[in-house]
């Protein structure tokens, strides 16, 4: 029934793991482009698109986003080929006049709901966030997410002027031999969904 050939749904899903080591291949910011030239046409709440990307290539960039990482994501953040940090532009509803043409209302509301807002900007985010993930995975590299930040920090640090808002780190690259565990389990159909 998928539309995906087999060979796609594994590099997707299947046989796609989260990367904990990464060859020293680097990650070009062409390959990066190319992935947000797939992901940026995934649905938003509204069409909004406030995903933004931080790619931290530089050592000097790297020390400065460690010091507000978790002890056991720093190493490997260390010596990843890139790392991205996604994060939600709470300033993007200046941008709809592009993205929606047909709401000329659209950034006047938002502007003056910014509760309604920043709900939009972060929820978007992290799903702009979730494809950037298989869009990693569709551009064959491996993605290694991770949560385990200090947010304010990571925000003070990077975005001072509080327009962004980190939503989770992901370090990208090729998956080393030993990258990753063993395949965990997953709950089945049965377990995870109730049909009414």
């Amino acid at each position: 029934m998928l539309e995906l050939d087999d060979k796609a749904a594994d590099l997707l899903f299947r046989e796609a793991h989260t990367a904990n080591g990464f060859t020293a291949d680097p990650v070009s910011d062409e390959q990066l482009e190319e992935i947000w030239d797939l992901i940026r046409w995934a649905p938003t709440g509204g069409n909004a698109n406030p995903g933004r990307l931080l790619v931290v290539r530089s050592p000097e960039a790297r020390q400065r986003l460690v010091a507000h990482m978790g002890e056991s994501n720093r190493a490997k953040t260390l010596a990843a080929p890139v790392t991205v940090v996604t994060a939600a532009d709470t300033r993007y509803h200046e941008l709809l006049a592009t993205l929606t043409p047909d709401r000329p209302d659209a950034a006047k509301r938002l502007e003056d709901d910014p509760d309604a807002r920043e709900r939009l900007a972060r929820l978007s985010a992290t799903l702009m966030t979730a494809y950037f993930l298989l869009g990693v995975r569709a551009a064959g590299l491996a993605a290694g997410p991770m949560g385990g930040f200090d947010r304010a920090g990571v925000d003070g640090e990077f975005f001072p002027d509080g327009r962004w808002r980190s939503i989770l780190i992901i370090n990208v690259g090729e998956a080393a031999e030993s990258g990753h565990g063993e395949r965990q389990g997953r709950l089945s159909f049965e377990q995870a969904a109730r049909v009414l």
